[in-house]
């Protein structure tokens, strides 16, 4: 099947109450897991890459890798750049054949955040591509808030209303209290659920959730086992995500788990047969451990028959 544009996805996600998963990649392997993973559950998905995947893996050879995959599976797939910074990366993008763009201006005062988002969306639709924007603060790895500068970062929800009004947004991402990185909380994590809905009342768009892997335990475990050195590692439950889609979130970002459990499965194969030479020996079995979270992922999502 062809790449669809995010849109078509979320827009469906939206209408129906269930959220689609988007997954990272930066090689073969972990997009073959993704779409492997997506067929099985016969779910949408949506591959995505951020700026750093991008300049790894090539913008040409992204897009080359996902359509290929796409066009031999018959479940919907957006190919989406995940939190655009740079506006000459955005255009690449979508001129590489990008079905979906992140303009991440997040960082600027809302003025200026508007329109640069404004400016991304008249050259994206005009060219087919849907939007996602930002607004909030996604907390990253190390950040340490307090209660009072946690509350600042949180999306806030008369400005969602304007935000999406001036810009023609197609997709939003708001700050709940999720952040990115293995090491997402000091203590028990700590969702706005009110929150979402309030916004979700107001704009009634697909509303998106950053920094939603569950860095579950087991996999922890696992890549401890074998030599990880991965402490205070802790994510978002899967309740609570399913929480947060019930309330109105249609997109769940998802990046840490794959990564994890290809690692934890990379020093197992590597730990358990110290002469290995053949990488395909060491990439199956974490290519199989990426199928498994994704499955998962989409189980607690609500996505899985909808394609």
């Amino acid at each position: 099947m062809p790449l669809l544009p995010m849109s078509v996805l979320l827009n469906k996600a939206n209408a129906e109450g269930y959220a689609v998963g988007a997954f990272n990649t930066n090689n073969m392997e972990i997009t073959q897991a993704i779409i492997e993973g997506a067929v099985a559950e016969r779910a949408p998905v949506i591959i995505q890459c951020s700026e750093g995947a991008m300049k790894y893996a090539g913008v040409d050879t992204v897009v080359a890798m996902v359509k290929a995959l796409a066009e031999n599976v018959d479940i919907p797939v957006a190919l989406h750049l995940d939190h655009g910074k740079e506006f000459d990366n955005i255009i690449k993008c979508i001129r590489a054949g990008f079905t979906s763009v992140m303009i991440d201006a997040s960082h600027l005062p809302l003025e200026e955040n508007i329109a640069m988002t404004k400016k991304v969306v008249e050259i994206a639709h005009a060219a087919g591509v849907s939007v996602e924007a930002e607004l909030g603060r996604i907390a990253g790895v190390e950040d340490n808030v307090s209660t009072s500068e946690r509350d600042a970062m949180l999306t806030d929800p008369g400005e969602a209303e304007r935000f999406v009004s001036e810009t023609g947004v197609d997709a939003l991402a708001i700050a709940i209290g999720t952040a990115h990185g293995p090491r997402k909380f000091k203590g028990e994590p700590k969702l706005e659920m009110d929150l979402i809905r309030e916004i979700k009342s107001r704009v009634n768009i697909p509303l998106v959730m950053h920094g939603a892997s569950a860095v579950p335990k087991e996999v922890i475990d696992k890549a401890v086992r074998y030599g990880a050195e991965i402490e205070g590692a802790s994510g978002v439950p899967d309740e609570a995500v399913s929480q947060a889609v019930a309330n109105g979130i249609n997109k769940v970002n998802i990046d840490t788990d794959m990564r994890l459990a290809m690692i934890a499965a990379m020093r197992e194969v590597l730990h358990n047969n110290p002469k290995a030479t053949d990488p395909r020996k060491v990439l199956g079995p974490a290519k199989d451990a990426i199928v498994e979270i994704v499955r998962h992922k989409i189980s607690i999502l609500g996505s899985g028959a909808k394609a």
